[in-house]
């Protein structure tokens, strides 16, 4: 017999547990006991979404040193070119070609609207004016920043314009003029500007050097450089050259191939103005005459010595340069004298070797003189009328009426657009 007294367990005395439990005390029990099991956090022997943000980033910083790297590269080789283009210029004093895209924050933005209905919206070409374009349509587009202007030309691809600024105190300026109304300064306080016939280059004259450079989108580029006498200014490009006038106030001109180191003088000293060149690369040119015949038009060979025939002499074309040929070089459009009254002249350059063959078209002309085609001219009088010359009409006796420009207010003075 055991020392120890016999204690009841479960199998011989009964339960000494409760065993009434109810259902929601054991379903309760058994959620807590779950829940301590998944608050336990356990680490993860591999972490996915670590690894791939790790291996952006290092992406990332490679891509970005790599993009440093490369614009260091550009900067370098652009600033090497520009430099050997520019050559071994003395010039000193800041520079006026502004290239790049300026900051465009706080510019307004551009707007269309419709020419006022109390016009006609139809209209030869379009038309620069107080800040704006009015296109054939009679649509404007506002132009921020645009100054008063003197001559506007279409872009090669058609997506813009380059716009030359009237004369002021701090010299001229040049714009380009994107088709949704932004606008970008190329040249600043810039001496005479002069835009090739199809607008991918632009000279102009700066302090004692004349530069040409070409056009690409909204930059210059490949700019050269040439010292030039002291009143020496660019007149128009002639094929791969530049036309210079060497004194404003007397007959002679020279070309520069732009790169050369010099001018070459041209042979013909008794020009006065050049109005345009024919394919050939003769020039169509008023020359000085004797007094009593006045001055002559004549086709001027610029690298040849011999004079120019004067066959095409008289009074009629006035001295004042303003001028422009058709597209085909049959027609000429110049200022002269009818009597005595200013009148603007159609003159036939067929017959040009002949004789002075000229037709009085209707008021002088003031301002650019906008080509389309071969027989369709129009051009702004000094009033801000709008005159369009239909040739077969004109010659046939009918004289051009002046009529107002859709969408301008009194006193505005209309430019027309080139190469629309």
């Amino acid at each position: 017999m055991s020392a120890f007294p016999r204690l009841p367990d479960n199998l011989t005395g009964g339960l000494r547990r409760p065993n009434q439990v109810r259902r929601d005390q054991l379903e309760g029990a058994v959620r807590e006991s779950l829940s301590r099991q998944v608050a336990v956090t356990r680490p993860l022997s591999a972490d996915p979404a670590g690894q791939a943000i790790r291996r952006a980033n290092r992406i990332r910083r490679r891509r970005a040193g790599a993009g440093v790297a490369l614009g260091v590269v550009t900067t370098v080789l652009i600033g090497a070119g520009m430099t050997h283009l520019s050559g071994s210029s003395d010039q000193q004093g800041p520079p006026i070609v502004v290239i790049g895209d300026p900051d465009l924050s706080g510019r307004p933005l551009p707007t269309v609207s419709v020419a006022p209905p109390s016009y006609s919206p139809k209209t030869p070409t379009d038309v620069l004016v107080a800040g704006a374009v009015i296109d054939a349509d009679g649509r404007r587009l506002a132009l921020p920043g645009v100054g008063p202007a003197e001559l506007a030309h279409r872009l090669p691809n058609g997506a813009g314009l380059l716009v030359v600024g009237a004369p002021t105190a701090a010299g001229r300026s040049l714009w380009v003029a994107q088709d949704d109304g932004l606008v970008q300064v190329l040249l600043a306080g810039a001496g005479q500007i002069v835009l090739a016939p199809d607008a991918t280059q632009v000279a102009w004259r700066d302090g004692g050097d004349l530069l040409v450079a070409g056009v690409v989108g909204t930059q210059l580029i490949g700019t050269v450089r040439i010292a030039v006498p002291d009143r020496a200014e660019p007149v128009r490009f002639v094929g791969s050259s530049l036309l210079v006038r060497l004194d404003p106030n007397r007959p002679g001109h020279a070309l520069w191939r732009p790169g050369a180191d010099e001018l070459a003088a041209v042979p013909e000293q008794d020009i006065l103005n050049v109005y345009g060149s024919l394919p050939d690369g003769r020039l169509v040119s008023q020359v000085s005459a004797n007094p009593s015949n006045g001055t002559c038009l004549a086709f001027v060979d610029p690298k040849r010595a011999t004079k120019a025939a004067r066959t095409a002499c008289g009074t009629q074309v006035s001295p004042d340069g303003v001028g422009g040929m058709s597209d085909d070089g049959r027609w000429l459009l110049v200022n002269g004298k009818v009597g005595s009254t200013d009148r603007s002249l159609l003159v036939d350059l067929k017959r040009l070797d002949t004789k002075l063959d000229v037709v009085p078209v209707g008021p002088a002309v003031s301002g650019t003189i906008a080509w389309r085609g071969d027989s369709d001219v129009s051009y702004v009088d000094s009033s801000g009328r709008l005159v369009r010359v239909d040739v077969k009409r004109v010659r046939a006796g009918e004289q051009a009426e002046p009529v107002p420009v859709p969408g301008i207010e009194p006193g505005d003075r209309p430019v027309l657009v080139s190469g629309s």
